[in-house]
């Protein structure tokens, strides 16, 4: 499938456009609440708050009020965003996710904001580099981390209208649009980018678009990628996961997540309990004391850029 990469950094964060898209939704929809924990600025949530007074719960740096606050206005019809940055979210309430919203099923949507290592030398205490994993061992939970705007605008929409638990996953880069706008957007479908035999690049989040450029990269080398947007980790595209396999000669995964119980081991499980035997290789951040500095040097430090993608598919093709 041959697309248009509209690279213009111009484009705004995901953030931004989950606060915007939501703000548009409760506007006409007064079931529709914001519970925030000291986080309506990082959340963008300011303007909410100004026009729709009424429309958000503020509970103060208490991540599990948040969540049990969520979960019982949940239960009482409402359409709740429970928005706190994502290292505390799923550490300091991973209880309250667990019980009080998807064992109790109250479909609320979780929102992880700053997510991955989007908070930079503020060091491992402030990095999401966990919480896939712990949320995929939990039953009756969606898993979305979009990539670009579209895919943002497009989850807020789904998860508004969601009937189970929904868990969104954001950072704070400027995300260029990846495609056009006409496809359609499901929960658990990821969206294929780009097409090529020798290579399946799969991603999510931030790391979709070096994913591409490295693709673009390799091409001219004489290496064709197809690359894909694993938006929903929960549940897992297998079908489409089953079609690269049996196309693509390696499967590469690139994740801003510890390479332990994310979206590789999610893939690389399901691949091998069906039989197949590929090259293999799972990129994110490995299991140690993680280093210090932005987002980009860190991403940079573990290879998770253009080159260090279009580097890791030269030597696994080897």
């Amino acid at each position: 499938m041959a697309v248009e990469v509209k690279s213009d950094l111009g484009y705004k964060p995901n953030q931004d456009i989950f606060s915007e898209t939501l703000q548009r939704l409760a506007a006409n929809d007064r079931q529709i609440i914001a519970v925030t924990s000291d986080s309506r600025g990082s959340g963008k949530l300011v303007k909410f708050g100004q026009e729709l007074p009424d429309q958000i719960v503020e509970v103060g740096i208490a991540e599990q009020n948040l969540v049990g606050v969520a979960a019982g206005l949940a239960s009482c019809d409402k359409k709740v965003f429970a928005v706190s940055p994502a290292c505390f979210l799923t550490a300091r309430s991973l209880e309250q996710i667990k019980n009080d919203i998807c064992y109790s099923n109250n479909p609320a949507t979780v929102v992880g904001i700053s997510a991955g290592v989007s908070y930079g030398a503020l060091g491992s205490t402030h990095h999401s580099l966990h919480d896939f994993a712990v949320l995929r061992a939990i039953n009756n939970i969606i898993i979305v981390v979009p990539a670009d705007n579209y895919e943002t605008e497009k989850a807020t929409e789904l998860a508004a209208a969601s009937q189970i638990p929904v868990y969104l996953r954001f950072g704070k880069k400027p995300m260029p649009y990846l495609t056009d706008q006409k496809e359609e957007f499901v929960f658990g479908k990821g969206r294929v980018i780009t097409e090529g035999d020798d290579v399946a690049i799969i991603a999510n989040g931030e790391t979709v678009y070096p994913a591409l450029q490295a693709a673009a990269q390799l091409k001219e080398a004489g290496i064709n990628a197809t690359v894909v947007s694993m938006h929903t980790i929960k549940p897992l595209d297998t079908v489409l996961l089953s079609r690269l396999a049996d196309q693509c000669k390696a499967i590469i995964t690139v994740e801003e997540h510890s390479v332990n119980g994310g979206l590789g081991e999610a893939c690389a499980s399901f691949l091998l309990q069906q039989g197949y035997a590929k090259k293999f290789k799972i990129m994110g951040i490995p299991d140690e004391y993680t280093v210090t500095g932005s987002q980009v040097e860190i991403l940079n430090h573990y290879g998770i850029s253009e080159a260090g993608i279009a580097e890791e598919v030269r030597e696994l093709l080897k």
